[in-house]
């Protein structure tokens, strides 16, 4: 069935367009323009809403009370917190754990991602990251890569593997990023002491993310760059950020989106407290405490995750004095590019799925479209 959204005003990577409408088919765009629109089965009137693609986040951890390390039901729960915010595509990300336990959530993530769409695959964040920048990840997990492991990893994912943070000083890391690359997964450096040589080295041999940038890794300083200045650096590269006031300065943020225009992906990185209330949570079995939306492990400031969804980081990199067009491009054709998905999400272009955000005049989330369904 024929669905038009008329009256809108659309704004993707590609610009802005007044007064326009988008047709889609089934889970695909078929057309966009403005002026009179087609006819269609079903119109929906969205008269002085904005349209955006539907927003992709590469790092999520749990929203709505729930943590995606405790399995699909988990999964299910946290992220129809995120889908009501507008994010309709998403990479499950899980902590640090051993390698059998997360061997099995890969299973359980392949089994997910075959039945629902809306899920791209996993994201492992650990455990291939450096003790001394671990965050909420609890130490006990963290290991170096072996060939063993990451052939256990990619079997259990069945193809559904769609991101490996690694901290490539640690021994056979970029053994490891040459052969998760040569899998087709892509790999992100993070949690990590290196400096700007080594993480070029690691891009050199495949790695293509910057896991939350600036975060658990050594700051962008003037004679030694670090890893934020390796990425800056290489046109290659895709920084996640994570914009909610907490993890970096929205000056900071605001320079990063300048430095590396269309390069950054907001991320929300977000725990099982991610629409949820101030309180106890738990992730990867460590109590995490929320006050005033700040996450970190308990008793202790380190932070823990985010309790963010995308549309407040749109909210916010509009509010740090980011254009609408880059910023709605960071949320959605960017992070899709980074898996190599663009020619699918992130645009309001036909032949891209029927992915649609409707945002209020404060750019809060209306309605919501995924695959051609409305969910929200």
């Amino acid at each position: 069935m024929r669905t038009l959204l008329a009256g809108g005003r659309l704004l993707d990577a590609g610009g802005v367009t007044g007064d326009g409408w988008v047709l889609f088919d089934g889970d695909t765009i078929t057309a966009t323009g403005s002026g009179p629109p087609p006819p269609a089965e079903e119109t929906v009137d969205l008269s002085g809403a904005e349209l955006t693609p539907g927003f992709v986040d590469l790092h999520a951890h749990g929203g709505g009370g729930s943590s995606f390390d405790d399995g699909p039901d988990a999964v299910r729960r946290g992220l129809a917190v995120h889908r009501a915010a507008g994010t309709t595509r998403s990479v499950v990300s899980l902590v640090a754990a051993p390698v059998g336990e997360l061997a099995a959530s890969l299973a359980g993530i392949a089994d997910l991602a075959e039945a629902d769409p809306t899920v791209l695959g996993a994201h492992l964040e650990g455990p291939f990251l450096a003790p001394a920048r671990c965050g909420a990840h609890d130490p006990r997990h963290l290991r170096a890569p072996t060939a063993g492991d990451v052939a256990r990893l990619l079997a259990a994912a069945r193809g559904t593997l769609r991101q490996v943070t690694i901290a490539p000083e640690l021994p056979g890391a970029l053994e490891a990023v040459r052969a998760f690359t040569a899998a087709g997964v892509v790999v992100a450096v993070g949690h990590t002491e290196a400096g700007a040589a080594l993480t070029a080295a690691a891009f050199d041999a495949g790695a293509r993310l910057l896991t939350h940038a600036l975060n658990a890794m050594p700051g962008l300083h003037h004679r030694e760059p670090g890893p934020v200045g390796a990425a800056l650096a290489d046109p290659r590269v895709t920084l996640e950020l994570v914009l909610d006031g907490v993890h970096v300065h929205p000056v900071v943020a605001r320079l990063l989106m300048a430095g590396a225009p269309g390069r950054v992906a907001l991320v929300t990185d977000a725990t099982a407290a991610a629409g949820g209330a101030d309180g106890g949570y738990r992730i990867g079995g460590r109590a995490v405490t929320v006050r005033d939306g700040r996450a970190v492990l308990a008793g202790t400031g380190t932070l823990a995750g985010s309790t963010l969804t995308q549309d407040a980081a749109l909210r916010a990199a509009l509010d740090a004095g980011v254009d609408p067009v880059a910023a709605v491009t960071a949320l959605t054709a960017t992070p899709a590019r980074a898996l190599g998905l663009g020619h699918r999400f992130g645009r309001l272009a036909p032949g891209c799925a029927a992915d649609v955000v409707a945002l209020g005049a404060d750019r809060s989330v209306t309605a919501v479209w995924a695959a051609g369904q409305r969910i929200g």
